[in-house]
This record gives C-alpha cells, structure tokens and sequence, in this order.
C-alpha cells in the first residue's frame, strides 16, 4: 500500500475531462456537494438484454468510462465538492500483463484486484494504492510491482504526486 498526494487540477482533468482512467473498473464512489451520492459499480445484469451481456461485458463492475460523466455531473459547478471517494480496479487482462511483465509467481486467480482509491477532503486529494489477494500469501513482490505502476502511470500522464509517509 502506498499513499500518494496528487496534484489536484491535473488529476481532476485526467479523472473527469479525458478518457486517461476509461480502461479501470469502477468499484464504487462516495461524493458529496449538496447532497451525498453513493455509486455502486456493480453492474445489474437484469437490466441488459441476453445479446448485450454475451458481446460486450467481461466484467462484473462498470468501466470508468460508463460513469465518468455522470460523476463529472455530480462534481462540476462553482463550488468544488466537500469530499469524494473513487475506487478503480484493474481489469483481469492487465493484472495479467503486470504478473507477466514483472515476472512475478502468481496467477491471476491469485489476484482479487488492484486497486486505485481516490480520496479528495475539499483541499487535498490523495491515492491509496491497494492489492488484494484471494488466499493469504505472505510475498509482497506483487503489492510492491503494483506500487510502481501506479506511480508510473501517473509519471506517464503527467500527475505530480509525492509519496506521504
């Protein structure tokens, strides 16, 4: 686990303006303006037809991309929200191309999920990275891959962050 400050304005625009986070599952969301809006990610097959599932859903969860402008709906205006919690995942595919790519003795059966939790307090906002293991395995090679990947990809687009101790 690691927690990094973000820079704000940058991440925000990445977050709600551009398809930067797209590809992530969306877990779920807490925002708070005037009112506070829970957002379960949990996508509710019932409501989607027999040929919609079949095509095109391969996860259980929402893509960001599905919510993004909805939550920006929510966040945009005049006054900035009073807090917010986003949580992504990685999808299946990439966790197997992180295991891959770092050589690291896991399956993706292994991996429950890799996490990104977004939390903003009204002045500062923060990412907790979060690695999340089927069984209990005491190697921390994957948690610390994931770690690294997490500040790359915001080396990548641009978002200074710093590590909090």
């Amino acid at each position: 686990m690691l927690v990094l400050k973000l820079d704000t304005k940058k991440c925000m625009s990445e977050l709600l303006l551009k398809e930067t986070f797209d590809s992530f599952i969306f877990i779920e969301g807490d925002i708070t303006t005037f009112n506070q809006f829970h957002i379960d990610g949990y996508l509710q097959k019932k409501f989607f037809s027999v040929d919609d599932i079949k095509s095109t859903m391969t996860e259980d969860y929402s893509f960001w991309q599905d919510v993004r402008e909805f939550c920006f709906s929510l966040i945009k205006g005049k006054r900035t929200p009073l807090d917010f919690k986003l949580v992504f995942s990685l999808t299946k595919p990439e966790i197997a191309k992180l295991l891959t790519d770092q050589n690291l003795n896991f399956s993706v059966s292994d991996v429950q999920g890799l996490y990104l939790n977004f939390k903003y307090n009204g002045e500062t906002l923060q990412c907790i990275t979060g690695t999340s293991l089927t069984t209990f395995i005491p190697d921390k090679s994957l948690e610390h891959a994931w770690d690294k990947a997490a500040q790359q990809f915001f080396d990548t687009h641009g978002i200074n962050c710093e590590i909090v101790e």
